[in-house]
């Protein structure tokens, strides 16, 4: 049997115990229209239909369940040897990609990997700052860094960081001739700090909550940048009202430098969860990177 015979086998299995083109191709890695195409090719080159496709689900035919029934124990049996292998290596190896924002990266992830990449030197670990919303599975990430509210359904999550919330901050200077915001829409008549979202390229609106009631209010002002870093540095200097993670500006709040602004429309929220395909979760290189960054 060629490679590829072998491959179109493996991916109508992961198909069958799916039943979903979208959760089957996020597991492999690949895109929905390739698994399509390549469920064709084998159904052409078999003379047989193994699937009734509907909009919403996908079942077996008889000949599919025949093929699955097949399948499955013997595919079962080589999974399980191939693990069993793999404990036999004295160091787990290989490489670990993770697509993640620089928040994330500076006080999660980066603090928590350190300390364990001398134990595991075959450890190979690329973590890629990006501040949009990334298809981990199209673009080739093993995971992916989020809070949870933002997580697909159909991924595995796995938290790794604490409860953290937003904060609204300005100098003092900059508060010395203007109101003080008595609500999150007097916002709107400030010189506010922008951010630019990197997936679709519109700006962020502000999210505040109070007493159940949640308000999202679009603020205008001299300066966008597209990272909550240079944010808090062009508060400090006075140049408007930023909306920034509350572990950034601890010093400068402890120092006076910056003051909060509408504290009780920001409450704490989950904060950041790995998620990744499932096919991931049995290589042992991946296995450290999980349990080094878990939240305990």
């Amino acid at each position: 049997m060629a490679r590829e015979d072998f491959n179109d086998l493996l991916w109508f299995l992961a198909l069958a115990e799916d039943r979903s083109f979208t959760k089957a191709a996020a597991k492999l890695g690949i895109t929905q229209s390739t698994l399509s195409h390549t469920i064709k090719r084998l159904e052409t080159r078999l003379g047989l239909r193994l699937l009734t496709r509907t909009t919403r689900s996908v079942s077996l035919t008889e000949a599919g369940e025949r093929l699955f029934n097949a399948l499955l124990p013997r595919i079962t049996a080589i999974r399980g040897e191939l693990e069993a292998l793999s404990d036999l290596r004295d160091k787990p190896a290989g490489t670990v990609r993770i697509t993640l924002s620089d928040h994330a990266l500076e006080t999660v992830v980066w603090p928590k990997l350190q300390p364990i990449l001398k134990d595991y030197p075959d450890v190979r670990v690329e973590l890629s700052r990006d501040n949009g919303l990334r298809n981990i599975v199209e673009d080739g990430f093993d995971a992916g860094v989020r809070l949870g509210e933002s997580i697909e359904k159909d991924m595995i999550a796995v938290r790794i960081g604490p409860d953290w919330r937003m904060l609204v901050v300005a100098s003092p200077a900059y508060l010395a001739d203007k109101p003080m915001p008595q609500h999150p829409q007097d916002l709107v008549s400030h010189n506010c700090i922008n951010m630019r979202q990197a997936t679709g390229g519109g700006l962020y609106a502000w999210e505040f909550e109070k007493d159940g009631q949640e308000l999202r209010v679009r603020v205008v002002g001299q300066l966008t940048f597209n990272s909550s870093y240079p944010m808090v540095d062009a508060a400090v200097k006075g140049l408007g009202v930023a909306y920034v993670p509350d572990d950034l500006v601890a010093a400068e709040l402890s120092a006076g430098t910056l003051v909060t602004l509408l504290e009780d429309w920001t409450p704490p929220f989950p904060g950041y969860y790995l998620y990744y395909p499932s096919r991931h979760q049995n290589a042992p290189a991946f296995r450290v990177v999980v349990d080094a960054l878990r939240q305990k």
